[in-house]
Protein backbone atom coordinates (compact mmCIF):
# COMPACT_ATOMS: atom_id res chain seq x y z
CA UNK A 1 0.00 0.00 0.00
CA UNK A 2 3.07 2.37 0.47
CA UNK A 3 4.15 1.96 -2.91
CA UNK A 4 1.13 3.21 -4.80
CA UNK A 5 1.79 6.77 -6.40
CA UNK A 6 0.07 10.38 -4.85
CA UNK A 7 -1.85 10.55 -8.21
CA UNK A 8 -3.46 6.88 -8.09
CA UNK A 9 -3.96 7.39 -4.18
CA UNK A 10 -5.98 10.43 -5.24
CA UNK A 11 -7.91 9.30 -8.27
CA UNK A 12 -8.92 6.43 -5.89
CA UNK A 13 -10.64 8.71 -2.98
CA UNK A 14 -12.40 10.96 -5.72
CA UNK A 15 -13.66 7.82 -7.15
CA UNK A 16 -14.48 6.20 -3.74
CA UNK A 17 -16.02 9.70 -2.92
CA UNK A 18 -17.61 9.92 -6.40
CA UNK A 19 -19.82 6.65 -6.05
CA UNK A 20 -20.93 7.37 -2.46
CA UNK A 21 -22.81 10.72 -3.77
CA UNK A 22 -23.98 8.89 -6.18
CA UNK A 23 -25.50 6.45 -4.02
CA UNK A 24 -26.78 8.67 -2.13
CA UNK A 25 -28.68 10.41 -4.39
CA UNK A 26 -30.24 6.86 -5.51
CA UNK A 27 -31.20 5.97 -2.07
CA UNK A 28 -32.82 9.55 -1.83
CA UNK A 29 -34.62 9.03 -5.00
CA UNK A 30 -35.36 5.75 -4.27
CA UNK A 31 -36.71 6.62 -1.08
CA UNK A 32 -38.97 9.11 -2.26
CA UNK A 33 -40.64 6.27 -4.73
CA UNK A 34 -41.05 3.73 -1.83
CA UNK A 35 -38.32 1.65 -3.38
CA UNK A 36 -36.60 -0.94 -1.80
CA UNK A 37 -33.77 0.45 -0.62
CA UNK A 38 -31.71 -2.61 1.65
CA UNK A 39 -29.40 -3.28 -1.41
CA UNK A 40 -28.14 0.08 -1.73
CA UNK A 41 -28.05 0.68 2.20
CA UNK A 42 -25.37 -2.01 2.46
CA UNK A 43 -23.50 -0.59 -0.62
CA UNK A 44 -23.58 2.32 0.37
CA UNK A 45 -22.00 1.56 3.93
CA UNK A 46 -19.30 -1.00 2.50
CA UNK A 47 -18.37 2.59 0.26
CA UNK A 48 -17.75 4.17 3.22
CA UNK A 49 -15.79 1.89 4.85
CA UNK A 50 -13.71 1.19 2.36
CA UNK A 51 -12.72 5.31 1.82
CA UNK A 52 -12.02 5.04 5.52
CA UNK A 53 -10.00 2.20 5.23
CA UNK A 54 -7.89 3.85 2.32
CA UNK A 55 -7.67 7.05 4.31
CA UNK A 56 -6.79 5.37 7.40
CA UNK A 57 -3.79 2.93 5.65
CA UNK A 58 -2.68 6.59 3.69
CA UNK A 59 -3.13 9.14 5.92
CA UNK A 60 -3.10 7.40 9.33
CA UNK A 61 -6.59 8.72 10.06
CA UNK A 62 -8.63 6.83 12.75
CA UNK A 63 -11.52 4.63 11.50
CA UNK A 64 -14.86 4.24 13.34
CA UNK A 65 -15.97 0.90 12.18
CA UNK A 66 -15.87 -2.67 13.96
CA UNK A 67 -14.08 -5.62 12.29
CA UNK A 68 -17.57 -7.10 11.54
CA UNK A 69 -18.53 -4.02 9.52
CA UNK A 70 -14.82 -4.16 7.81
CA UNK A 71 -15.59 -7.75 7.10
CA UNK A 72 -19.39 -7.31 5.55
CA UNK A 73 -18.07 -3.98 3.73
CA UNK A 74 -15.59 -6.45 2.13
CA UNK A 75 -17.78 -8.74 1.06
CA UNK A 76 -19.91 -6.34 -0.50
CA UNK A 77 -17.34 -4.56 -1.98
CA UNK A 78 -15.88 -7.97 -3.61
CA UNK A 79 -19.22 -8.65 -4.62
CA UNK A 80 -19.38 -5.88 -6.92
CA UNK A 81 -16.28 -6.76 -9.44
CA UNK A 82 -18.01 -9.19 -11.25
CA UNK A 83 -20.73 -6.19 -12.54
CA UNK A 84 -17.73 -3.74 -12.79
CA UNK A 85 -15.52 -5.71 -14.64
CA UNK A 86 -18.16 -6.20 -17.30
CA UNK A 87 -19.32 -3.05 -17.38
CA UNK A 88 -15.67 -1.93 -18.11
CA UNK A 89 -15.46 -4.75 -20.53
CA UNK A 90 -18.45 -3.76 -22.54
CA UNK A 91 -17.20 -0.17 -22.33
CA UNK A 92 -15.51 1.85 -25.45
CA UNK A 93 -11.73 1.98 -25.27
CA UNK A 94 -10.75 5.44 -24.62
CA UNK A 95 -14.25 6.54 -23.14
CA UNK A 96 -14.63 8.18 -19.77
CA UNK A 97 -17.57 5.45 -19.00
CA UNK A 98 -14.25 3.45 -19.01
CA UNK A 99 -11.68 5.63 -17.42
CA UNK A 100 -14.21 6.09 -14.44
CA UNK A 101 -14.37 2.31 -14.28
CA UNK A 102 -10.88 1.60 -14.51
CA UNK A 103 -10.72 3.79 -11.49
CA UNK A 104 -13.66 2.48 -9.41
CA UNK A 105 -11.99 -1.22 -9.63
CA UNK A 106 -8.81 0.06 -9.12
CA UNK A 107 -9.96 2.02 -5.80
CA UNK A 108 -12.30 -0.82 -4.74
CA UNK A 109 -8.93 -3.60 -4.94
CA UNK A 110 -6.72 -0.52 -3.08
CA UNK A 111 -9.67 -1.11 -0.57
CA UNK A 112 -10.03 -4.99 -0.35
CA UNK A 113 -6.09 -4.87 0.06
CA UNK A 114 -6.26 -2.31 2.54
CA UNK A 115 -8.97 -4.21 4.82
CA UNK A 116 -7.48 -7.13 4.37
CA UNK A 117 -3.73 -5.63 5.95
CA UNK A 118 -5.89 -4.08 8.42
CA UNK A 119 -7.38 -7.67 9.61
CA UNK A 120 -3.78 -9.59 8.98
CA UNK A 121 -4.06 -11.73 6.86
Amino acid sequence: MENISNEVRSQSIKAFQSTIRKCENALTKMSLQGSNTTLLTKRLKALQVGLAMLETAWNQTPHPYTDEEIAEARLVLTGLFPSLHNSFDKAKPGSPQRTLLERRIRAMELADEAMNQLDGN
